[in-house]
């Protein structure tokens, strides 16, 4: 009786192993899915200089970091919207770029970025990658980080 007994409580240990498992990949799985659609919008938001988006958003000590070094705020990112000093005529993730990875209470994009607009009447164009760190706060998730790349090489033309 004691070697059954044994075996039922190994089985159950693992049934419950097993279940425990699927259910936390269930909660990564939704919160990539959150995140991502977290990320697009916030993209879709600086792109229309929609301020109040971005101010639930962005995490109050939110930094960006850009590949020349320079650091912005949510209050820089928030006063350039709120100035129009940017028209985009393009700001999206590139298709099929987007990454989204989760640990517990933190995750990160990654993806490529399309920017294409004036900037103080100067004209850009440029795709960088971005890796934008969101944690999760009892108010949900919020973007507390993002690091870009230098602007990448323009690709050659008929490639």
């Amino acid at each position: 009786m004691k070697a059954g007994a044994a075996v039922l409580k190994k089985t159950m240990i693992g049934s419950l192993l097993a279940l425990a498992a699927v259910a936390a990949n269930a909660d990564t799985t939704a919160d990539r899915k959150a995140v991502a659609a977290l990320d697009t919008q916030y993209q879709a938001a600086v792109k229309a200089g929609d301020t109040a988006t971005m101010d639930r958003i962005l995490a109050d000590d939110f930094v960006v970091v850009t590949g020349t070094g320079r650091i912005y705020t949510k209050a820089d990112l928030i006063g350039m919207a709120r100035t129009n000093r940017v028209h985009y005529e393009h700001q999206e993730e590139e298709p099929q770029t987007q990454t989204v990875r989760v640990w517990g209470d933190t995750a990160v994009v990654t993806a490529e970025l399309w920017g294409k607009g004036l900037d103080q009447d100067r004209h850009f164009d440029w795709h960088v990658w971005f890796s934008d760190t969101y944690v999760r706060t009892p108010s949900g998730w919020r973007y507390v980080h993002g690091q870009a790349s230098l602007p990448l090489p323009a690709p050659e033309k008929g490639k």
